[in-house]
Order: C-alpha cells, then structure tokens, then sequence
C-alpha cells in the first residue's frame, strides 16, 4: 500500500478541507474507508481476503463536491482513480460499453502511475545513459582520426569537454540526428473493434503490436530535445516490464478507487414496469460481480475485483437508494447526504481551498501584467448572486461561481493584453454593473449563467 495509507482519518479530513468546503460527513466516511484499506493489510493473512471494502454512496445535488471528494483522495493515495458514468454502460446483449471495460481501464490508470514513478527510480541512471549516447553523436570516433597502427585517437579529452559543456546546457540549441526505437504497432497501422468484445479486441491488438517488428525512426532535433527522448528510451529500457504488469495488478487490486457517477439513473423507479426499467436493472446486474469481486482479464494478467473501493453517487432526485437491486445496495453499506451549498459556502469556496477561483483569476491575471483585486463585500455580493441564480434556476451547485465569475471578468480577460501594468479591484458595484441586469431577467440568466 502506499505510505499515505498510513495517514489516520482526521489527517484525511484535514486534507480535504485544503480543496473541500463543507460535506464533512462526506469526508468523514471516504477518510474511514481509506484507514479501513490500511487496517486490513495489517491483520493475518487469512482474514485479509474476507475484510471486503465498505463501498460508498454519496447523495446530493451536481456541484456540491461528490466527484472532488474521490478525486482528492485518490491523488492523495497516488491510487488509481477512475470516474465513469453507470448511465454509459448497457447490459450484456445491446450495444454500449462492457462493464469489464472498468477495470482495464483502471489498469491502464495504473500503468501510467506506475511508470512515471519507476521512471523516477531510474531517472540518475536514464539521464547518463542517455548523456553518453548523446556524446557518442557529438564526438563520434571517427572525427579524432586515427594513430599510425589503424586505431582511433583517444579523443578523452575532448569528449571530457562536450561532457561539461552538455551538463552545462551550452549545446542545449545544437540540431543533432538520434534514432528512437518506435514499436511496429504504431507504423501508420490502426486496430478496429471488430469482435464485440473489448477484452478480445484488447489482446487482439496486443498480440498484433508484438508481432510486429519494432524499427526506429531518425529525428533531426535540438540537443535538449534528444536528451529528453534518449532519456526516455533508456528509462522504458531500464524498468523490468514483467514487474510492471505484477505491480499494475497489485496496485489496482489493493488501491484501485472507482467513481460511479450518476448511479440514480440506473435504478428502477418504484411502480416502473416498463423495457427502460428492465434495461436498467439488467445494468445493475451486470454491474453487482464487479462490485461483489469477480476476475477481469487484462493485458497485464487477471484482476481479482473483490478489494477495490467503489464510490457511487447521484442526486436521487426521482428515484431513492431503496430502488437499486437489494444486492447492489448491500454491496454499498454507506451512505451519506451531501449538503446544498448556500452562501455562506459560495463565500468560503471562492476564499478559502489552496486553489480558490478568487487566486485562479487573480494569478491568470497577473500573467497579462494585471493585478486583480477583491474586495470582502465583493465576494459577499458574488456568493449572493450564485445564489439567487441556483434558486431561479436549475441548481448546478459550486459549478454556478465559474459561470458568474467568467462572465463578470470577461471584458478585463479580453483587454488584459492592453492594459498591462493597470489595477482592477473587483467591489460590490464592479459587480453589479456587470451582473445585476442579467440576475434580475430570469429567462436570460437561464442561458448566459
């Protein structure tokens, strides 16, 4: 597991409160599950295979912060992290995604990860590598001539002197040709699904891409640029790929995290009866033995399913959690209700997480050479009217201050290239100026907010 797993709940919490304004429930019970992941690899062996994870659902509106929640928390735990919309998939016989398709495309998450945290391990060694074969392009051997009895001059010191000089980035504009090995199953050869299955398709396209034979390719780039790709090169060499692919299955099978989102508009309403209801409940049943722990096959060999942590979410305005398939809602014992954001919570989102919409603005600005200033009242007035729009309108949640702050800064993000240098401070009256006309005319606030 990762280090962070040993982080106790309350630190978790502290966490999320940096980004998160408000849902503490919310947090408090994502923040008891990633502890329980922890807790349970510490137990004897034979009870770590029964501890199964206690999978979520959050209830509330859009924009009240499920999705950020999950979010976080897997960047917290370098977990791989996968938001997928339960609305997307269909049961097995109809056309539409095959629920399998979750947990390969979490290992391809975790592949990623993966790779650029091996490639850290080895990066002192790539970048030498790669520093010698870059020296071997810029002072090849046959350019020092050769001694009297046919050999090649010993060009040490010379080549001592390139050495200096790259690590120095004096060469770093130089243009020299590399050759970087590409696979043949990128020669211009592109793969269809053609058998209806995405894991046949999946070890299709695998096989075809190891048998074909793998070339390079010459490149006339600048020097630094070449390091960069000889960099890569060695590192892709240096990293043990069988232990890649044990270490993608681990690491999805012990901290994989899955968001399904919109998990509402798959439950059969109460009194439904008709073929979308059974649609519906023919989603969830196919969608029960990845949640209940099943095997997946994948190109890095068989998932086991049983100890990923699955968070579900939807705003249940028409259906209830009660409508799920009683066998899908045991496999999510908890339950929390995320709160509707008012006010009070638009004023602290815009001031308070480490990245605020309030800095967002004011440091994009400060790219053009403008300062952008708020003031109290002014982030007051904005929070009042994200409001009034949220009460007049559909209720998008948080979402609602990126609309209203981009329209209210629009003419000043247009401008910011000619009036470098300038101060803009953002008060009450700034903002009713730019705002208050469109807030009061309902009909238009529906579309330009």
């Amino acid at each position: 597991m990762n280090k962070n797993s040993e982080r106790t709940p309350r630190e978790t919490v502290e966490f999320l409160d940096r980004y998160i304004v408000g849902q503490n429930e919310a947090k408090k019970s994502v923040a008891i599950a990633l502890r329980n992941r922890w807790r349970r690899m510490q137990v004897p062996d034979d009870l770590q295979e029964e501890i199964s994870p206690k999978n979520i659902i959050m209830i509330g509106p859009t924009g009240v912060g499920k999705t950020e929640i999950a979010r976080r928390i897997a960047k917290l735990e370098g977990a791989p992290f996968l938001k997928v919309e339960a609305s997307k998939f269909t049961e097995v016989g109809y056309v539409g995604r095959d629920v399998e398709s979750i947990v390969r495309d979490l290992a391809e998450i975790a592949i990623g990860l993966i790779k650029t945290e091996k490639a850290e391990e080895v990066k002192e060694k790539a970048e030498s590598q790669a520093v010698e074969r870059l020296l071997d392009l810029l002072v090849p051997p046959q350019d020092l001539g050769t001694e009297p009895d046919g050999s090649f001059r010993d060009g040490s010191a010379l080549r001592e002197s390139f050495h200096k000089k790259l690590l120095a980035g004096e060469l770093d504009h130089r243009m020299v040709e590399v050759h970087v090995e590409k696979s043949g199953s990128s020669a211009g050869i592109e793969f269809f699904p053609v058998t209806g299955s995405d894991s046949m398709d999946m070890n299709l396209k695998d096989m075809m891409s190891k048998l074909m034979p793998r070339h390079s390719k010459a490149q006339k780039v600048t020097v630094a640029e070449a390091k960069k790709l000889l960099t890569a090169e060695e590192s892709e060499q240096l990293i043990d790929q069988e232990e890649l692919s044990f270490e993608v299955v681990r690491r999805v099978e012990n901290s994989g995290i899955v968001f399904l989102d919109e998990i509402d508009k798959i439950a059969s309403k109460a009194g439904g009866g008709n073929q979308g209801e059974v649609s519906r409940e023919g989603v969830q049943r196919d969608l029960l033995p990845i949640v209940e722990g099943s095997r997946v096959n994948t190109k890095y060999g068989p998932i086991l399913t049983d100890h990923i942590l699955f968070i579900a979410a939807g705003a249940f305005h028409v259906a209830k959690p009660s409508d799920l398939i009683p066998e899908l809602q045991g496999r999510f014992p908890i339950r929390v209700e995320l709160k509707s954001l008012k006010k009070e919570e638009f004023v602290r989102i815009l001031t308070e997480p480490n990245n605020s919409l309030v800095r967002q603005y004011i440091e994009l600005m400060k790219t053009e050479g403008v300062k952008l200033s708020f003031t109290d009242e002014a982030i007051e007035s904005l929070a009042q009217l994200a409001t009034e729009v949220n009460e007049q309108t559909e209720n998008i949640g948080a979402r609602r201050l990126h609309s209203i702050l981009e329209k209210l800064l629009e003419e000043v993000s247009f401008s910011a290239p000619e009036i470098e240098g300038q101060e803009i401070n953002i008060t009450p009256d700034y903002v009713m100026e730019r705002l208050s006309g469109i807030v009061a005319n309902r009909d238009l606030s529906r579309y330009i907010l």
